[in-house]
C-alpha cells in the first residue's frame, strides 16, 4: 500500500493553503478596527467575529478542494472525518492584539500527514509577509529562503516570549523564568502571536522563543517553518517538541542549552 504522503501532492496542498490564508487575511484586514463585539472564552482569552469569519472562509476553501480531509481549528475544534490528512488552523493568531487595534496578528495554517506536520503557512496580513515551509524543503518568506541567526551568545541575543491564558494562576514560575532570561539576554519582546514569534526566529530576527500552554493550532505551522530554517525546537526538558507539547523552546541552536538551563532553574529561594 502506498504511503499517505506519497499519495498527495504537497505543492497542491500548499497552493490551496496559501490561497485560504490570503483570503482570510483580506477578511481580517477589512474588519480591523471595526469589531463590534468581543466574546471571552476565558478571563483573558478573546474571540471576535473576525476569528469566526476568517475560519469559516478557510474551511470553505479547503473543503472545496479536499472534502475528505480532517480539520483541527481553533474556533470549531476537530471534525469527525477519519483521515490520514489533517489541517491545523488558527484563523487569527493574536486576537487580543486585533481586538485592541494593534497590527500584529497572523493567519496560521498547517497540514499534517499521519500526525506529522509537513506543510506550514503563516501570513502577516499587515506587513504582507508570507512564511511557508514544506518538510525537507526549507523555509521561505515571500519566496526568499530564510535561516536562523548565527548569534552565538545569549548576552547578544534578542528573545521573544508569550504568556499563557492561565498566567494569573501560575504567575510565580512564569515571572521567575522571564526574569532570569531578561537578566541574561540583550532584550526580550512580547509580540502577542506565537506563530509570528516562531517565524521571526526562523528568519533570524530573534535568537530564541519560549512559551507554555499553547495549543497545536498556535504552533504547528510556525514550528515547521522554524525547524526548516534551522531552528532547534524542544520542550523545556529538552525533549523533542510536537504541537501537543505543553512547552516550547525554539532557538537558533547556539543559545539553546543556555536557555534550557534558565527555563528549568529552580526559583530563587526554592
Amino acid at each position: 500500500m502506498m504511503d499517505p504522503i506519497q499519495r498527495i501532492d504537497l505543492e497542491d496542498v500548499k497552493r490551496i493553503g496559501i490561497a485560504a490564508a490570503y483570503q482570510a487575511g483580506d477578511i481580517l484586514q477589512a474588519k480591523f478596527g471595526k469589531i463590534s463585539q468581543v466574546r471571552k472564552k476565558g478571563a483573558i482569552d478573546l474571540v471576535t467575529e473576525a476569528d469566526t469569519a476568517s475560519e469559516e472562509h478557510i474551511l470553505q476553501v479547503i473543503h472545496s478542494r479536499f472534502p475528505d480531509h480532517g480539520i483541527l481549528a481553533e474556533e470549531s475544534g476537530r471534525n469527525t472525518v477519519a483521515s490520514a490528512y489533517t489541517w491545523i488552523i488558527d484563523p487569527l493568531d493574536g486576537t487580543t492584539n486585533y481586538a485592541h487595534r494593534i497590527g500584529m496578528y497572523a493567519v496560521s495554517i498547517a497540514f499534517a500527514v499521519g500526525g506529522d506536520v509537513v506543510v506550514g503557512i503563516v501570513l502577516n496580513p499587515v506587513t504582507g509577509e508570507l512564511f511557508t515551509a514544506t518538510a525537507g524543503g526549507g523555509a521561505v518568506c515571500n519566496e526568499r529562503p530564510i535561516r536562523v541567526s548565527e548569534v552565538p551568545s545569549l548576552t547578544d541575543s534578542l528573545l521573544v516570549t508569550g504568556f499563557p491564558y492561565d498566567v494569573r494562576e501560575n504567575l510565580a514560575p512564569i515571572v521567575s523564568r522571564f526574569t532570569r532570561c531578561l537578566e541574561a539576554a540583550q532584550g526580550i519582546r512580547r509580540l502577542g502571536s506565537a506563530a509570528l514569534d516562531l517565524c521571526h526566529v526562523a528568519c533570524g530576527r530573534f535568537e530564541g522563543f519560549w512559551e507554555e500552554h499553547l495549543k497545536s493550532w498556535d504552533t504547528a505551522a510556525g514550528m515547521l517553518i522554524a525547524r526548516e530554517a534551522g531552528a532547534e525546537i524542544t520542550d523545556f526538558s529538552n525533549r523533542p517538541y510536537t504541537p501537543e507539547s505543553r512547552e516550547i523552546l525554539a532557538t537558533n541552536g547556539y543559545v539553546h542549552a543556555q536557555l534550557l538551563e534558565l527555563l528549568t532553574e529552580k526559583p530563587r529561594g526554592g
